[in-house]
């Protein structure tokens, strides 16, 4: 099994590496965009956004959220690049504080920078709050720079002016920052990059092992070669079969430690991996194993099928519940339907689904009112234990959302990056700008989880917090996880009392 495990995580490796090579020569469009086109395009998505957006104003005044749109049309004076109107974009968008509400590239533009071998800033960061701690460094030859290094700056700038830089280009529900540090510590290199620009070498400036202040020069990180047909070859070995159930444990998987009557199941995803016959799997073998303790690790989670979700909250939980008491559209109307894209499977869903009250809006009335009951054959009723932090949302935040408060149900780990009050997802079309081609995510439905909770745009905060740490990086550790095996210990402990 062992073996299998290596080829098939070789294969991968193999697979993203030839996606690298084969197109060497990919150059990124730098046309540079007229003004007047650009301003055109930021016209037309205040349109869209204001016609069928539901929560434009939940956290920023219409006048405020109006003067940033006119500041950014006065800020294209000169022609740019796609990736300079991404950004100006970006930084408007960010403005109305809804995480589902998000800018991408145009669809040629994403397709070449997966194939573009680029050059990139050669360090990857663990970042909260005004920390930055090093993960991995892509060179060897600053023996200084290694795992749980303290990085205090990068190039003259600080941390916490780097970060609040790097944020402003990113969207989240509310006020949850804890969403936007887990991003950008997914991918450090890629958000310096794209706020900053490249360089050829960085002046890093960290804490060393006795406590002082250093710097040191890092080039950037220079791709790998390409692979020969011969290389390639040498990786092969896995069956179809095999690459497919690799793919899935991916997206989910089970570990039973029999010594503790505990399963870990890590869900990454409510969107893939045939969810609903795993679950069902996973609790019959968790019946059968005559479990005690479930952890469920819900930290690379940001989301998907609402039913999916609600398919495993429905193991968990002792009560009848709903998905929300509000799920409701302004309009089921698209008057620029042309820039919406798939425009006519959201306005068929609408009108089938869809009821309008007297309030105006168009209301989801099954989510709102349908009560989920739990489900009776192989229900859970052990201790569960939630381990959640800043990628979890939209999804994944209803399911904790829905089990938090429960007698057997801890929450361990950080704030979800979800909000707790709410969000705004559901239908998420989206807006192809006709001159630019930049897209920009339209969700259609505002969800509000429980009205009886403040709209203070944070998410869902644990029971018990287990916040980064640079030793715990050093060390590698997984804090979250060792408070959880502490917390199954301790309770054993005490029922043997």
């Amino acid at each position: 099994m062992k073996i299998k495990c290596v080829r098939l995580i070789l294969a991968v490796l193999s697979v993203s590496l030839m996606g690298c090579g084969a197109s060497r020569q990919a150059q990124l469009p730098t046309t540079r965009m007229s003004p007047e086109s650009l301003k055109a395009d930021v016209s037309l998505l205040k349109a869209i956004l204001e016609k069928n957006h539901p929560s434009l104003y939940w956290y920023t005044t219409k006048d405020s959220l109006d003067e940033h749109f006119r500041q950014t049309i006065l800020s294209i004076t000169d022609s740019l690049t796609e990736h300079q109107f991404k950004n100006k974009l970006a930084w408007l968008i960010n403005k109305i504080h809804c995480g589902h509400t998000a800018v991408r590239s145009s669809s040629r533009y994403n397709r070449l920078s997966t194939r573009k071998r680029s050059r990139q800033f050669p360090l990857s960061l663990k970042v909260w709050d005004d920390s930055m701690v090093l993960v991995n460094n892509s060179i060897r030859n600053h023996p200084e720079l290694r795992r749980g290094t303290i990085i205090t700056g990068i190039n003259g700038y600080s941390n916490r002016q780097l970060l609040d830089s790097i944020y402003q280009f990113i969207s989240t529900d509310g006020y949850t920052i804890n969403f936007k540090q887990q991003i950008v510590s997914f991918n450090f290199p890629f958000y310096y990059a794209n706020t900053f620009g490249l360089d050829s070498q960085y002046r890093v400036s960290y804490i060393d092992s006795t406590g002082r202040q250093r710097n040191a020069i890092v080039k950037s990180l220079t791709p790998r070669p390409e692979l020969t047909r011969k290389d390639v070859d040498s990786l092969r070995g896995i069956t179809r079969r095999e690459f497919r159930q690799f793919k899935k444990m991916s997206k989910r998987s089970l570990l039973i430690d029999t010594s503790l009557h505990t399963a870990i199941l890590k869900v990454n995803t409510f969107s893939e991996g045939h969810l609903q016959p795993f679950f069902r799997r996973t609790f019959r073998k968790l019946r059968q194993e005559k479990i005690e303790n479930l952890v469920i690790d819900l930290r690379e989670n940001g989301g998907g099928n609402i039913m999916s979700s609600t398919r495993l909250t429905q193991y968990l939980i002792k009560r009848p519940f709903k998905i929300a008491d509000t799920v409701a559209a302004i309009s089921r109307s698209f008057t620029h339907r042309q820039h919406i894209k798939p425009w006519f499977i959201y306005w068929l869903s609408m009108h089938v689904t869809g009821r309008k009250k007297q309030d105006g809006r168009i209301h989801f009335s099954y989510f709102e009112n349908h009560r989920f009951k739990p489900k009776r054959k192989n229900h859970f009723d052990g201790k569960t234990y939630l381990v959640a932090g800043g990628y979890s949302f939209s999804a994944a935040t209803l399911f904790v959302s829905a089990l938090k408060g429960q007698d057997n149900v801890t929450v361990v780990g950080e704030e979800t990056g979800g909000g707790s009050y709410g969000n705004t997802a559901m239908h998420l079309p989206v807006i192809n700008l006709p001159n630019s081609k930049v897209r920009v995510i339209l969700p259609l439905y505002r969800i509000v989880i429980d009205k009886n909770r403040p709209k203070t745009g944070r998410g869902i905060f644990p029971d018990i917090p287990v916040n980064p740490s640079s030793a715990a990086i050093r060390q590698g550790v997984d804090a979250k996880m060792e408070e959880v095996h502490e917390l199954i210990i301790s309770g054993k402990s005490q029922a043997k009392k």
